[in-house]
């Protein structure tokens, strides 16, 4: 079961969609209320919504084809940062001007008790499905990066999955680690979407593909896909980590890692569509733009 919301007039609509792609709309104002009706209830959030649309009809139409919104206005977005090794050969190789088998201390991140995690986006930044996300005029290295998406709660509780679309500047990461927050936060530089997964519903969130595909004047130059079985951490752990002494809003999303690199040479140009898909969570697409 996922929740989506989509523009219905001048209005935001909640609504959930089911494993067979039928749409049903929710009276819930976003999906932190959507939580916390079910709470309420004495419900899960699942329940809730299965008891909302158990005599209800499906809307008409392919709720693909709606005006989507991101599904979640959420107040920061945070990500976490070399937590598999295909992410840290990129580093390295950033780092070490291309060498490759290059250690540095990347290395030293990737193998640490405490993870790299760092403030990505605010919600002024944050794009949904279909929006543009935008290039840095001062990069010449730049690209998507794939990621598995939690939504958490007040206490650090996951309470969703999401997709994220972490824009990155290899050139300037790799020029000086102290330009990461140049290297990822800008204007509209992270993508969230398409919907929320209810966490109930999802098995085991270390068995999801996660795919990007990148296409150019409708030619397909990037298709890689990665497994989040490959994470080194565990999602809790990382969770925990930014909740500890710290305030976590409800609704942040915390953005997991990239498993999935364009190859070095590639970096992406104004008008490359953007396509990154999960497992059960749909696919995420974003159109680059010049900023």
């Amino acid at each position: 079961m996922r929740i989506i919301r989509y523009r219905d007039g001048a209005v935001a609509q909640l609504a959930a969609v089911t494993d067979e792609e039928q749409l049903y709309p929710i009276s819930d104002a976003d999906y932190m209320t959507l939580l916390a009706s079910a709470k309420q209830q004495g419900k899960t959030p699942l329940q809730y919504v299965n008891a909302i649309i158990a005599d209800a009809e499906p809307a008409a139409g392919d709720w693909r084809k709606l005006e989507l919104l991101a599904p979640i206005e959420a107040p920061e977005v945070w990500a976490a940062g070399v937590t598999y090794q295909r992410s840290r050969e990129a580093r390295n190789y950033e780092a070490t001007g291309g060498k490759l088998d290059a250690s540095t201390f990347y290395d030293k991140v990737y193998d640490a008790e405490r993870p790299e995690l760092f403030l990505k986006s605010t919600a002024a930044r944050t794009v949904g499905p279909n929006d543009q996300v935008s290039l840095r005029n001062d990069s010449q290295w730049q690209v998507p990066e794939p990621e598995l998406g939690l939504v958490l709660s007040s206490e650090g509780a996951i309470v969703g999955y999401i997709i994220g679309n972490d824009m990155s500047c290899r050139d300037i990461e790799g020029e000086n680690p102290l330009y990461l927050p140049q290297a990822k936060v800008w204007k509209r530089s992270c993508a969230i979407g398409p919907a929320i997964r209810l966490p109930e519903t999802v098995a085991d969130p270390y068995a999801l593909d996660i795919a990007c595909r990148i296409y150019r004047d409708g030619e397909k130059l990037v298709d890689e896909s990665a497994s989040t079985g490959q994470l080194k951490r565990k999602l809790e752990e990382l969770a925990s980590y930014l909740h500890r002494d710290n305030v976590v809003f409800d609704g942040t999303v915390l953005l997991t890692g990239t498993c999935v690199v364009p190859p070095n040479q590639f970096t992406l140009e104004a008008g490359d569509v953007i396509e990154i898909e999960i497992t059960g969570l749909g696919t995420l697409v974003n159109t680059a733009a010049m900023a």
